[in-house]
């Protein structure tokens, strides 16, 4: 099992419609015989969006379920987040990020009405899966992205690098320069490398307290 799940391992050419929902056929995962592959079983479905508009398309979804009366075969759509803080110029924001751009997920029994009510939303460009059968995630992929988004220790973002020259910008090496050494983003901690009676010093800090020169 690979630490992220990447949803291209389950259709490796997506495609890619007009505004308006449906594929090329217009038609559903169908059997041999023309009827559609039902399921029984509440899964959890991979939909592509358009990057940018998944919170959008959520929402359409949502409505959907609502006024088709779906809400006993679709059940919840999500939009995976993760909150990342951003340190920029000494200050700490934090951000919502989008954990897979360009995907939604939908969690559904799978029938033609069902698969009706998803796919031809305006903004949706497909189930991802193979061919034109969505494959719904597994068990352990579901639990690996709600963990990720309920982690509440958020990932840090920072905006410098090893080797970057930096300026400490509080505590005693106040406005010393120095080049980062050492990143730690799990204690938030960065290692400095300054220039003290004329060695090199190593000085650990928090990410607040250095910025790029």
């Amino acid at each position: 099992m690979p630490d992220d799940v990447n949803f291209q391992d389950y259709d490796a050419e997506p495609v890619y419609l007009d505004e308006g929902g449906g594929d090329d056929s217009g038609q559903p995962p169908i059997l041999d015989d023309g009827q559609v592959k039902p399921s029984s079983d509440k899964l959890w479905y991979v939909v592509h969006c358009y990057s940018g508009y998944e919170k959008k398309v959520c929402h359409a979804i949502e409505q959907r379920i609502e006024t088709m009366g779906m809400r006993d075969k679709i059940f919840d759509v999500i939009v995976p987040t993760q909150e990342e803080i951003e340190v920029k110029e000494g200050k700490r924001k934090t951000v919502e990020k989008r954990v897979f751009p360009g995907y939604i997920l939908v969690e559904m029994k799978m029938d033609e009405d069902s698969w009706y009510v998803v796919r031809n939303t305006p903004g949706v460009t497909g189930f991802v899966g193979m061919g034109n059968d969505p494959t719904p995630l597994r068990p352990e992929e579901v639990k690996q992205i709600m963990d990720r988004m309920s982690d509440e220790a958020p990932n840090v973002k920072v905006s410098f690098k090893v080797g970057q020259r930096v300026r400490i910008i509080s505590g005693p090496f106040n406005d010393f320069p120095g080049t980062v050494a050492a990143i730690d983003p799990d204690k938030s901690k960065v290692r400095v490398m300054v220039n003290f009676f004329g060695r090199d010093t190593p000085v650990e800090l928090d990410f607040l307290e250095v910025e790029k020169i």
